[in-house]
Order: C-alpha cells, then structure tokens, then sequence
C-alpha cells in the first residue's frame, strides 16, 4: 500500500550515459512512477494459475500499478483473512465469502463504498438486485462475480450400466442405491456443508416449514431436527451416501461414487477428471418427493465476490484493478466459467462472442437461473460450528450413544443458546 519510484537503469536514478564507438552519447531515462497494491484470493490450482496470468496482463495494460498476490486454499484463506480483517492488514483488493459482509461489515462500514470509485468500475453490467447482495445499510461493499447453489451431479454412464435412470426423487435415490451398493458404489456423495444443506432440503419438504423465519431465527422443532438427523442416518445406512468422515473426492474419479452434491461453481474440481476418462456427467433436477416440486428447499447465493480494503491508500487503482477482475475480456476469457456463469453483461458479452458458454458448470449454472424455486441463502446455513455439532449429533445415534429424540433435543437446545440471529 505504499508508492515508491523504481530507477530501472542506475542506482542513482540520474541517467546512464553509454558511450558509443561513433563519438555519440546516448541518455536513457527510465524513471517510472508506479503504485503498488496487493490482491488476495482463495482457490485451488487452476484458479491460482489464469488469477496469475491475468494479473499479469493487468501489470501490462496498466505499467503504473504493481500488484502483489497473495493466496491459498479456502480453509487457510478464510482464517488468515479473519486475522487481517481484525487486524486491518487486509488486501486492498480481495475476494469474499457473502457471510463475511455480516459479520465485518454490518452497518456498511467494514469495506470500502464501491460507489465512490463508480468511474472506476463499471457498475452498470449488474442488475441492481444482483449488487444487493454486495450492500449493507445502503452502502455498496462487494460486487457478486455469479450467483451459486448446491447441485446434484449424476455419472450418467454408470447409471446406464446399472440400467438405471438418473433419479431425480428422493424415492428413486434409495432405489438406486439398492442397485448401485451391490457393486460398492453409492449414488450420491458430498463434504460435510454439501450434505447438511441436503438435509435441511429433505426437512423443508417434508415438513412443509423452512430452516429460519421471516426475521431469520431458527424455525425448526425438536421433531423437525429428528427428520434431519434421521434422514442422514438412513442415507448413509442404505448406502445412498458414504458417511461425511470418509468422503473423499478421488473416489468420483474411480467410480466408488456415482455422483455429488456440489456447489455450481465446484462442477469443474469435482468432476473434469471423471469426463475427461469418458463419462457423461450431468446436472440433474434438485432432488425433490416429486419432480414438479423440484427445486423447493435448496438456496442460491453469490459463489463470491470482490471488495475493496476500506484501509486501501489507493482506492483509484484497486478500483481499476477490481474493474479489470470483474469486465474485462481479458479475465472472461481466462476464467470462462470455472466460478460459475459471469454476472458481469460484459463479460458474460465476452464469453458467448467465444462459444465458452458450454460444459457441466454452464449447465448447472443455467438450471440454478431457470428454477424460481430457488430461495437466497442466509449466511448463518453456512455456520461450520452448526453444522459440525449436526453431524455430531448424528453419530450419537449411529453409534448408540443416545436416542433420535435425545440428540435432536440437545442440538436443538445448543442451536437455540448459541444466539447466533
């Protein structure tokens, strides 16, 4: 965050005079004023890679900025950036979990107002109701780069070979896995946050309520949290999922798991290697008791998005930084949908102009568009303390250490304490 001149040809930073074998002297001056900003974000290998290379297509356009990068994977990302946000060494320009807007930036002031660099960044490329979810008390924070939900994902070809179709109700689910655990394989798999979500789906419908209120306190039962806990149980007892402890993502690759629950913006890491080996890989309707209801009890939500440290000493050049991240050709076309279809009008401009509006993660992107079931996500779903004492609760009554009524009215009890609203 700090600017500094860079003297590219003497150490005094005068001029280098070069005589030359004519008589003639040649002065070089190569003083260049730049500013230096820093980046932050999460991901896995691919995503570091075009990040990296766009940046330096950036450095190009832009001679005057330096950026420095810094990155991880998710888990380490999420802790170090609580530490800096606390801190306020954070990046000037970085990318954010929505969840992170609540709880830094409540009453709008956590990050800096994107609207005061609006020459900057080309803000008309969203739609207003898109930006909402980047605003807190009316002040714009974030910028969405695609919306996102969790998704069932179906091995086609290993269905078909079982002579199966791709299930698309809950009663097809536990039938397929009639079939499919008979050669070890389960239907479906997924991580931990993937399979709570899927519980918390499977409740709604049944029960006919949702998760939370209108005001977004915590509006299931003691019974409704039986349904859940009882719910995985069965899943994993029937072999339609493997236990979350011992999921393990290479297992798609080999075929011990027919399919997954994903997030929209994970199609690509979960599943390349498995098309790539030949399979059909499919977005399949969001399970439900009947297929009209399809989409009822899943949620959407943006897959990430990019703030501005409001510590920053250079909001214009962050703000052309974070211009560049979200509009650019040059960025569309290196990240092509791997974080999900592009909200940007421009580059989504970009990507169809290419013919890179296509694939698993293209597909699941527009499923998630086309159902208006869909509801927006509260970032308190996406609690890992909850959703860890959840599965905890579960393997009570996996392994006889309590009843079904007796855990779910314990965590029922510990949800409600934790005043989490």
């Amino acid at each position: 965050m700090k600017t500094f001149s860079r003297i590219a040809a003497s150490a005094a930073a005068l001029a280098l005079i070069l005589e030359c074998g004519c008589g003639h002297k040649q002065i070089v001056t190569s003083q260049h004023e730049q500013t230096e900003i820093t980046l932050s974000w999460w991901g896995n290998d691919s995503r570091n890679e075009y990040t990296l290379e766009a940046v330096e297509l950036f450095k190009q356009q832009h001679p005057d900025i330096k950026v420095k990068c810094s990155y991880s994977e998710w888990s380490g990302y999420e802790a170090r950036s609580r530490i800096r946000m606390i801190s306020d060494t954070e990046a000037d320009v970085m990318q954010i979990n929505v969840g992170w807007l609540g709880q830094f930036s409540a009453d709008g002031t956590g990050y800096y107002d994107l609207s005061k660099v609006s020459d900057y960044v080309d803000l008309s490329s969203f739609p207003d109701e898109i930006l909402s979810y980047g605003t807190r008390n009316g002040i714009l924070n974030a910028v969405p780069i695609a919306m996102n939900a969790e998704t069932v994902y179906i091995n086609k070809s290993i269905f078909e070979e079982h002579g199966l179709e791709v299930p698309v109700t809950w009663d097809a689910l536990f039938k397929s896995a009639d079939v499919l655990s008979k050669d070890n394989i389960y239907p479906l798999s997924g991580a931990s946050k993937a399979i709570w979500l899927y519980c918390i789906t499977y409740t709604e419908q049944k029960n006919g309520k949702t998760i939370l209120d209108d005001k977004g306190n915590f509006a299931f039962t003691e019974k409704d949290w039986e349904t859940a806990v009882d719910f995985y149980i069965r899943m994993v007892d029937k072999k339609v999922i493997p236990q979350i402890e011992n999921f393990k993502k290479v297992n798609i690759e080999k075929g011990e798991y027919a399919g997954a629950v994903a997030w929209v913006s994970d199609a690509i890491n979960y599943f390349d290697s498995t098309q790539k080996n030949g399979d059909e890989v499919i977005a399949a309707d969001y399970t439900a008791f009947t297929p009209e209801s399809s989409g009822t009890g899943w949620y959407e939500k943006p897959a990430t998005l990019y703030a501005i440290s409001k510590n920053t000493d250079h909001p214009k050049e962050a703000a052309i930084l974070l211009n560049f991240l979200l509009n650019s050709k040059d960025m569309a076309q290196l990240q092509g949908v791997e974080k999900g279809i592009p909200i940007s009008q421009t580059a989504l401009n970009t990507l169809d102009k290419k013919g890179m509006l296509s694939g698993l993660q293209y597909e699941a992107s527009e499923m998630m568009n086309s159902n208006d079931k869909l509801r927006e996500m509260d970032p308190v779903l996406e609690n890992n303390d909850i959703i860890n004492d959840f599965f905890s609760t579960c393997n009570l009554v996996m392994y006889d250490k309590a009843s079904l009524e007796e855990a779910a009215s314990g965590f029922y009890t510990a949800l409600n304490e934790k005043n989490l609203q």
